[in-house]
């Protein structure tokens, strides 16, 4: 199974470099693993509801160009579903058992994601009600993506 991750923004600071490199590296032995990063706008203090959403359009448009037609579609969303890591596992089993070879996780800049990327989901996911860094929340998606496969292969990581 192919798994793509697309992140809104760079990651700047070397500890979550480092995090993310080690779970690429964990995660080679089970996917093909693939992190697209993409430009985020600047945001000006004390911006407009109106400004907010051209910044979430604009980072959409750069989302959407990765999004390939038959992959099947998460995004991380404050809204979405929350599931627990053997649920989490359970879904990604299914998708490979329904003949779904690629799976796309978004995770959207500082604003949340655009209606146009949030409407072309097919599912919704949230980690919790808190807000996380985006750079924090790729370790975290990296870390769950993991844990399902260990937890997809019966060893004894999960625990």
């Amino acid at each position: 199974m192919k798994i793509t991750i697309i992140g809104v923004g760079k990651i700047k600071e070397k500890y979550f470099a480092s995090a993310i490199e080690e779970y690429v590296k964990r995660l080679s032995r089970y996917c093909k693993l693939e992190i697209i990063e993409v430009n985020d706008e600047k945001t000006p203090d004390q911006a407009s509801e109106a400004e907010e959403n051209q910044i979430k359009r604009a980072e959409g448009e750069r989302i959407l160009k990765y999004i390939k037609n038959g992959a099947y579609l998460i995004v991380l969303a404050i809204e979405g579903s929350m599931l627990s890591s053997t649920e989490l596992a359970v879904r990604i089993q299914q998708l490979g058992v329904r003949s779904c070879s690629h799976i796309i996780f978004v995770i959207g800049g500082s604003l949340g994601l655009s209606n146009e990327v949030l409407s072309r989901a097919d599912c919704k996911l949230s980690f919790s009600e808190m807000t996380f860094p985006h750079q924090m929340m790729r370790v975290i998606l990296l870390e769950q993506i993991y844990r399902a496969y260990r937890i997809n292969s019966n060893e004894p990581y999960h625990k």
